[in-house]
């Protein structure tokens, strides 16, 4: 069974009924992340969560199979989620179909999310072709979609949204549904909303919900980085530490961009006009204008298999956070800074 971001609501509910091992993947790895959440919401009885890494399921493939057929420690259900780097679970989840071909008992719910991963993939290859799986594919999305969603996530929580605010929120989390939906609910309780007593939002409860200025966010770090302006980095840095900025959404913000980066250089091919391409963008209202001066600095610094890299790297630094989150702002500011002076090596 397959799906992607544009069907996936509607296949969804026949996917919980049907389905043991749901696989999300492409480049919107917070698509991905959101989808898993949803699946795991609608299981009847979800249970304890079982968090596993690719990396340790690649070393050990037998484990998910042991995993998937145990109980909890407290004798009730349970579901699986794995993050994985590419094709990570495959042999894992290879074994796991073929001993449940071969009658070795029910496994509890598997939920994969694999960044770099595509439809095209090893693993999707083994999963799409069942009918107790699904894969599912994540586009990077684009300002109108994400904004229908917000639109949507408000309806569900009882707030009543204008176009307006909603492309606002949207633009606000970076195009990522995770930090919308967390706007959203942060909205709904500060009006004390709900699907039973719906309240109509203004921009007046948007901005005392919301940051109070640029300088809380991301976006300025982001750019110093990806455009290679070792210059200011130094006080970039400083004010993550002053602004205690969490080092794993700062990092979700440097994916997010280099996955539109990753779009914008598919859409541009070789040789491609970059001024030309963005011109485009902007009056689709696909990217915001005034993120066009930087994308386009970005866009020439990081194509090819310096884009590869890049993503690359970045995903070992997600991994490298996750299990060291002590040190974990001492591992972005090195990381980020051998990211900007790669950057700021290539002047094209």
């Amino acid at each position: 069974m397959k799906a992607t971001q544009r069907d996936f609501a509607a296949t969804a509910p026949k996917a919980v009924r049907q389905c043991g091992v749901f696989f999300f993947c492409g480049q919107d790895e917070a698509g991905a992340s959101a989808a898993a959440s949803k699946i795991a919401a609608m299981l009847d009885d979800p249970g304890e969560r079982v968090e596993l890494p690719g990396a340790e399921l690649r070393r050990d493939p037998v484990r998910l199979g042991d995993e998937a057929r145990s109980t909890s420690l407290f004798g009730g259900n349970r579901h699986i989620l794995i993050r994985a780097a590419g094709d990570e679970a495959h042999d894992a989840l290879k074994i796991l179909l073929e001993t449940k071909d071969a009658g070795d008992g029910a496994a509890c719910p598997v939920l994969v999310v694999a960044s770099s991963a595509t439809d095209k993939s090893r693993t999707a290859k083994l999963l799409e072709g069942r009918d107790d799986c699904l894969v599912a594919m994540f586009y990077p999305p684009d300002l109108a979609s994400v904004t229908a969603s917000v639109r949507q996530m408000a309806d569900a929580a009882g707030v009543r949204l204008g176009g307006d605010l909603a492309e606002r929120i949207a633009r606000a989390a970076g195009l990522d549904v995770r930090l919308a939906q967390s706007e959203v609910t942060k909205l709904a309780l500060y009006l004390d909303a709900s699907a039973q007593a719906p309240r109509t939002a203004d921009a007046e409860a948007l901005d005392a919900i919301g940051a109070k200025t640029e300088e809380d966010g991301f976006t300025p770090l982001v750019n110093a980085v990806l455009s290679g302006e070792t210059g200011r980095l130094p006080g970039e840095l400083k004010r993550m530490r002053d602004l205690s900025l969490n080092p794993v959404g700062l990092l979700l913000a440097f994916e997010r961009r280099t996955a539109q980066l990753a779009a914008l250089a598919a859409k541009l091919g070789p040789g491609g006009d970059v001024a030309a391409l963005l011109e485009s963008e902007t009056r689709a209202r696909r990217i915001f204008f005034r993120d066009k001066r930087d994308l386009a600095v970005q866009l020439r610094r990081w194509q090819g298999r310096r884009l590869e890299r890049l993503v690359q790297r970045l995903m070992a630094l997600h991994r490298a956070l996750l299990s060291n989150n002590q040190a974990a702002e001492v591992l972005l500011a090195q990381e980020l800074a051998e990211i900007a002076r790669a950057a700021a090596a290539d002047k094209r």
